[in-house]
């Protein structure tokens, strides 16, 4: 039984929400960010795996924050472009940790 749906990019994109964006929103929502841009094939994909033992009320709530960030994207897509902004850690420059990775803690 297969318990995952993919999603692809948004068709009519004026205000120009990545994925990214969407995920990175997920989280001032208290939801755990999805896969993003795998599989390869799908583009801009968006990979929603609901555990077998997630109940229908927690899978309507996840449904209804991806209502309230789809308005959010047309009425206000600044908010998007910045998440997460609930977070303990704002959006990381993930080009500068590509390129400049830190691989040891240090106080």
């Amino acid at each position: 039984c297969k318990h995952e749906v993919i999603f692809a990019g948004l068709k009519d994109n004026p205000n120009h929400i990545s994925t990214l964006d969407v995920a990175k929103r997920l989280i001032d929502y208290g939801v755990h960010p999805p896969t993003v841009y795998f599989p390869l094939i799908v583009e801009d994909a968006l990979m929603i795996e609901p555990t077998e033992s997630e109940s229908l009320e927690s899978i309507n709530e996840f449904v209804e924050v991806m209502k309230i960030i789809a308005i959010e994207a047309k009425e206000n897509p600044e908010v998007l472009h910045e998440a997460p902004q609930n977070a303990l850690v704002r959006r990381l420059d993930q080009v500068k940790a590509a390129r400049t990775p830190i691989l040891k803690w240090s106080k």
